[in-house]
């Protein structure tokens, strides 16, 4: 392994065009091979890149070839990380760390965002095409390296650089249908309002949503790049407010003895207006 390195080295010395080499060896700690198949994985579907029979060539294919062999993959090393777990928790595990945030914020602290090539109409935050590019990455390196090169790249940069497996297992995903859940236990309404929205800098519409408890009560908000990842930022906040804020803890509590309070006085009258009846 480690001639093979020094072999490819030797060689990209003297190669004119050292940069698309030296970018792939920063991000993947290796030289590639085939160059080619790298570049291709940094092509936006609109980026309008036609090959020498000119043919539009993208990186839809191998982000779907990524796809594939990152689920396998920490499929794998979840398996092996919790043995005694069921298959439930592996699979929400595993869901947690491929997800759409996840992968596009690994793709930006990896810097690919200077590399991916797109038109400036593309909105990069609602489609998460720096995630989709790591992925086409990942599948760039399974085809030119082979799958234990790909294995060791993912290992090292999901899971030693930014993932912590323990840390992540015990998250919550899925904030608004966690508080939704709570508000039908508890038998109070919650609701998700937006509040505002505009465009950032780069054009690009931005949501704040709140959520609004019994009516009244706000609960937290969240703003994002699409509406659904506001409601998930405000649900979380919601919830991290729920356990910590003394403030809304009081305020549940006064509205489940009001919420008893009325459903004993509509007992009182149902009972009533029964007795009526009989007597009557």
């Amino acid at each position: 392994m480690l001639f093979s390195q020094l072999y490819r080295k030797i060689r990209l010395l003297k190669n004119k065009d050292k940069e698309p080499y030296l970018s792939i060896y920063r991000i993947t700690g290796f030289y590639p091979d085939d160059i080619q198949v790298y570049q291709q994985a940094f092509l936006h579907k609109s980026s309008l890149v036609e090959d020498d029979n000119g043919r539009h060539i993208n990186n839809e294919r191998l982000e779907f070839l990524g796809d594939a062999i990152l689920d396998a993959i920490i499929a794998d090393i979840v398996y092996k990380h919790f043995p005694n777990k069921r298959e439930g928790y592996l699979t929400n595990t595993r869901s947690k760390i491929v997800k759409r945030e996840t992968l596009n914020h690994i793709a930006l602290e990896l810097g690919l965002d200077k590399l991916v090539k797109y038109t400036t109409k593309v909105n990069s935050h609602n489609n998460y095409i720096y995630g989709n590019a790591l992925e086409a990455l990942i599948g760039a390196v399974y085809l030119d390296q082979g799958y234990e090169r790909c294995y060791d790249f993912i290992h090292r940069v999901f899971i030693q650089r930014f993932i912590n497996i323990d840390t992540i297992a015990r998250k919550e995903m899925n904030f608004k249908s966690h508080l939704i859940e709570w508000s039908q236990k508890n038998k109070l309404e919650v609701t998700f309002n937006i509040i505002e929205s505009f465009n950032d800098n780069d054009g690009n519409p931005v949501f704040q949503t709140a959520v609004i408890l019994a009516g009244d009560i706000q609960m937290g908000i969240g703003i994002g790049y699409t509406k659904k990842e506001s409601q998930q930022n405000a649900s979380q906040m919601a919830i991290k407010k729920l356990r910590s804020d003394k403030d809304l803890q009081q305020a549940v509590a006064d509205l489940k003895k009001k919420r008893k309070a009325n459903v004993a006085v509509a007992d009182i009258e149902s009972d009533a207006v029964s007795e009526s009846a009989v007597s009557d």
